[in-house]
């Protein structure tokens, strides 16, 4: 009898996948990934293409930061099921871990198609887009958020700053229409004056820069440029006392501690300009600019030894980091992606 027992147990068909793949979802719910991942890798052993296997499997494997093992199952999870949204985020996310921002945004576009509404990764693409310097998909994409998700700041604060840096005049627009929509947002009053001021209407931001002071005390932008805005009209002590308080929120706010340190040398106060300029490098010890104010400083102070020495502390700095001061240019984004082995 148990030698016909045995039989039939040899005879028996070997689990399926799809009971292989419940068990292991089970198991990861339950905390135990080791369990899950042997019994998916039988699930895969038995089918291959089993999608809900490749898909659970490899999200295991991105929560745990295996992201390299991680890929190769999602991009086949991908291919069995191509209309899978969830897949192809996670897909993303995993190659933007391993450092593969194109290929990301790809996998990003492809799962945008899917969910056309999706205001979520768009705002993660749009992050994404501007960080590799995709700037005018940036905007394209920040323009669309506002169409779908007009009725919140945020989608418009992103697309104002994709679009300016596309160097798109849309952005001037965005930033007007988001001031009226939202009267009562500090950041969206500030763009606008931003914009203004950039526009050479100096009289009509200054105000607008009041107001975002007043809506919310503890954002630093609009005293910055509410006192660099003083300085060019020659009110050097009320934008003194701007820029200091621009200066207690980020005390590495290079461009605030400049201006502040030329208002305080148009005032002759040139042992102030030196002490904000020196807090001002030790806070930033990477930026030339600075330095490059405090050669000139140290030249009205009749002190050419260490007016040289900032200047060429400065110079090397901007050798070893010109990306501080200049402007980033926009690249196209990359017509065909080649998939990586």
């Amino acid at each position: 009898m148990t030698g016909v027992l045995v039989g039939l147990l040899l005879l028996a068909p070997p689990e399926d996948a799809e009971r292989l793949s419940s068990r292991a979802l089970a198991a990861a719910q339950a905390g135990r990934p080791d369990e899950a991942e042997a019994l998916w890798k039988q699930a895969l052993a038995a089918a291959p293409g089993h999608f809900p296997s490749l898909f659970n499997y490899g999200f295991l494997l991105f929560n745990g930061q295996r992201f390299q093992e991680a890929e190769a199952l999602l991009a086949r999870a991908a291919k069995a099921n191509p209309k899978d949204f969830n897949t192809r985020f996670i897909l993303g996310s995993t190659l933007l871990k391993l450092l593969r921002r194109e290929d990301a945004l790809v996998q990003w576009r492809a799962a945008l198609a899917l969910q056309p509404s999706n205001i979520r990764l768009m705002q993660v693409m749009s992050v994404e887009y501007t960080a590799g310097r995709y700037f005018n998909e940036a905007c394209a994409l920040g323009q669309r958020a506002v169409k779908i998700k007009g009725d919140a700041p945020e989608p418009w604060l992103i697309a104002i700053k994709a679009c300016q840096d596309a160097q798109n005049p849309a952005a001037f627009t965005l930033a007007e229409q988001a001031a009226a929509k939202f009267p009562q947002s500090a950041r969206a009053v500030f763009e606008y004056a931003f914009h203004l001021q950039r526009a050479g209407r100096r009289e009509e931001a200054l105000p607008l820069l009041e107001k975002a002071i007043k809506l919310d005390p503890s954002y630093e932008e609009p005293l910055f440029f509410s006192g660099d805005l003083l300085l060019l009209e020659d009110r050097h002590e009320d934008a003194a006392e701007r820029l200091r308080a621009a200066l207690r929120i980020r005390p590495d706010y290079v461009p605030a501690c400049v201006s502040l340190a030329k208002a305080l040398m148009a005032l002759e106060r040139y042992q102030e300009a030196v002490s904000e300029l020196e807090a001002c490098a030790k806070a930033s010890p990477s930026h030339p600019q600075p330095h490059l104010l405090l050669s000139q400083v140290f030249f009205r102070l009749g002190d050419e030894a260490r007016s040289r020495a900032e200047k060429e502390i400065s110079f090397r700095l901007r050798r070893e980091n010109p990306a501080l001061m200049e402007a980033p240019q926009a690249r196209p984004f990359p017509a065909v992606t080649t998939a990586r082995r």
